[in-house]
């Protein structure tokens, strides 16, 4: 019996072949691949991409699933308390709704990215409405098939602490304000699956290690507690020249997770190609290359449902506190697509994965 590793390794030879030629050969969607495995597969996307026609025509045809970049951030959701701006996320997720995929929602509770006013109006009052009802507003709007609860409730695993990340919502009401979110978010909407979301589980170097004890401890915490989590969230962002993933300690770290009755869903998959070659061809195969390690042990486990990446296309990536790389030349070839929608060697690494995963039934 030929095993799904060795079908991935005897296609890795052809990955030279022309992007757009497999595509073209290969008709099927990375979202029709997916469903034929049991998984989900969906990308990050923002309103504002969706001017631009390519995308448009593109995304829903390869994506079953959206999950917004910022527009569900808090800041960008609520500029003063109470008042909601509710127009770039309705954007983004109608025309989700509208082309049949389904939404996914990111995220609830952070350390960052709130709204100026949010951490002295807790400082003067710890009032547990004050995540609760943000948590209501959003669950109650949108149906949405999964969500992150709580993003990056953990120091870093490049960080010389431990333990708890600071935020106002730690600061308000200790480590309880993870128990206080689940629980919001569960009576907000049942069906909703829950997610706790980080980075830092997936490569081999010792500061990973301590991350991934540390992020079993606080699930066994969470479990012990009865707080109703439903999955694991695995960022799933890689590197393609240092820190690679290590598939034994990655293997052994989702059987643990597996074992505690908890789904994988890998939510923001990207490969950063800095430090790399000027060559593009050869930075391309090191991205296929890294996301293809990583996706052989994650599809290798009934526990993971689904797999979204942090955008579909490279047109979209840069962010603005990069623009020194931009200035040197340098753009990221982070994604499925490059800049102009065509398909990259990652796409392909994506869909043989998906292809070859084992049916779990």
């Amino acid at each position: 019996m030929i095993s799904r590793r060795h079908l991935l390794a005897a296609g890795a030879a052809s990955l030279a072949v022309a992007p757009g030629a497999w595509a073209q050969q290969n008709p099927q969607s990375l979202r029709a691949l997916a469903a034929a495995k049991g998984l989900v597969f969906g990308t990050a996307a923002a309103s504002y991409e969706l001017k631009d026609r390519d995308f448009t025509a593109l995304l829903p045809r390869q994506a079953a699933q959206v999950v917004p970049e910022y527009e569900m951030k808090r800041g960008a959701l609520e500029p003063k308390p109470g008042q909601y701006d509710f127009s770039a996320l309705d954007k983004l997720f109608g025309f989700a709704a509208r082309s049949g995929m389904s939404l996914r929602g990111h995220p609830l509770v952070w350390y960052t990215a709130n709204p100026p006013w949010l951490a002295p109006a807790l400082e003067a009052r710890r009032d547990e409405n004050l995540m609760t009802g943000h948590i209501r507003a959003l669950m109650t709007r949108y149906r949405l098939a999964s969500v992150d609860v709580v993003n990056e409730a953990l120091m870093p695993p490049d960080s010389s602490q431990r333990g708890w990340r600071p935020s106002p919502w730690l600061k308000a009401f200790g480590p309880r304000y993870l128990d206080i979110a689940f629980a919001a978010a569960r009576a907000a909407n049942p069906a909703t699956r829950l997610v706790y979301n980080d980075f830092g589980c997936e490569q081999g170097g010792p500061g990973n290690d301590r991350f991934r004890a540390d992020t079993l401890k606080l699930l066994d915490g969470l479990l012990a507690r009865n707080v109703p989590i439903d999955a694991l969230g695995l960022q799933a962002h890689l590197t393609a020249f240092s820190n690679p993933v290590d598939q034994r300690k990655l293997r052994a770290f989702l059987e643990e997770v597996r074992a505690r009755g908890l789904a994988v869903l890998v939510t923001e998959l990207d490969v950063d190609d800095s430090g790399g070659p000027s060559d593009i061809a050869a930075r391309d195969r090191a991205v296929a290359d890294e996301a293809r390690r990583f996706l052989d042990v994650v599809l290798d486990t009934p526990a993971t449902r689904a797999v979204l990446t942090w955008n579909l296309s490279d047109r979209y990536v840069d962010p603005p506190d990069e623009w020194r790389l931009k200035l040197a030349g340098f753009r990221y070839r982070k994604t499925p697509y490059d800049a102009a929608m065509a398909p990259k060697p990652l796409w392909q690494a994506l869909a043989r994965a998906f292809a070859g995963r084992r049916a779990f039934y």
